[in-house]
């Protein structure tokens, strides 16, 4: 049972929510939530966006300054909404699909601009609310309603992909470690900078089901005995590294945050 305090960041009359039983978005909205009151953050200086799909949802159910937005389109609204009000805490929760997809480009690029944003990406490997599409994280071989014969597509690697744009923090952890989450949300939140957690999660309704994972409890152990800490897998072979989920602290770094060059350069400027 949640604590008083957490609920008090619960929306309770948006109750039940609409995430299937066993579901891994609560959990992922518990360590968020944790890491919220564990900085101290008041309610009505966090933003939560969203775009569309069920882990956006989870913007719906916070009890915050909440927006659902449109299907990978969520980044730029919190672009918008953190250039206008730099002193907001703003964190953007957002599926593989909805990320690296149909947002693949504003997830880019705010990479790129190392705006003070936190993205929490939820893979689950498939688009689960629209059909159970493939997504860009579908693993070679796996079925998709799109992949009736097994994915093709070589998976984006979210946190490589984070990496290589230009994000100053980047980490990921499963739905199995649910402290570990909550403590790289807590450090991604803290950074200033734009934040990338992937948390590896499941939809055993429309992956799990078709990829011999259907019950939640499968998928529980599945990413338990399948992760890696980060420092062991610098010791393992691409061989040993097949199928296995790399966790751990990526990238912490210090570079210049994008509200504060905008300020410098563009705003300073204008005003003389």
């Amino acid at each position: 049972m949640p604590s008083a305090e957490v609920l008090s960041w619960v929306r309770t009359r948006f109750m039940p929510h609409i995430w299937c039983p066993g579901c891994g978005h609560g959990i992922i909205m518990h360590s968020l939530i944790r890491a919220l009151i564990s900085l101290k953050k008041e309610r009505a200086n966090t933003v939560v966006a969203s775009g569309i799909g069920c882990s956006s949802r989870m913007a719906g159910y916070i009890n915050a300054c909440t927006l659902h937005s449109t299907h990978g389109r969520s980044l730029a609204f919190a672009t918008g909404i953190k250039l206008h009000r730099p002193e907001l805490t703003v964190v953007d929760v957002m599926g593989d699909g909805d990320c690296t997809a149909i947002g693949g480009n504003h997830f880019i690029h705010a990479c790129r601009r190392n705006i003070d944003i936190t993205a929490i990406v939820m893979n689950n490997n498939i688009y689960g609310m629209t059909g159970g599409q493939a997504s860009p994280t579908t693993p070679i071989g796996s079925w998709a309603s799109t992949t009736p014969y097994g994915a093709i597509d070589p998976a984006f690697d979210i946190c490589k992909l984070a990496e290589g744009a230009g994000a100053s923090y980047v980490a990921r952890t499963t739905i199995a470690n649910p402290r570990q989450a909550e403590m790289y949300i807590t450090n991604g939140i803290k950074k200033k900078g734009f934040s990338v957690i992937e948390v590896v999660t499941h939809c055993h309704t429309q992956f799990g089901r078709k990829n011999n994972r259907r019950l939640p409890i499968e998928n529980y152990n599945f990413f338990k005995e399948a992760s890696v800490p980060l420092a062991k897998a610098q010791t393992m072979s691409p061989e040993e590294l097949s199928g296995r989920i790399v966790c751990g602290e990526f990238v912490n770094k210090d570079v210049p945050e994008y509200t504060e060059q905008y300020q410098k350069h563009v705003i300073d400027k204008v005003r003389g």
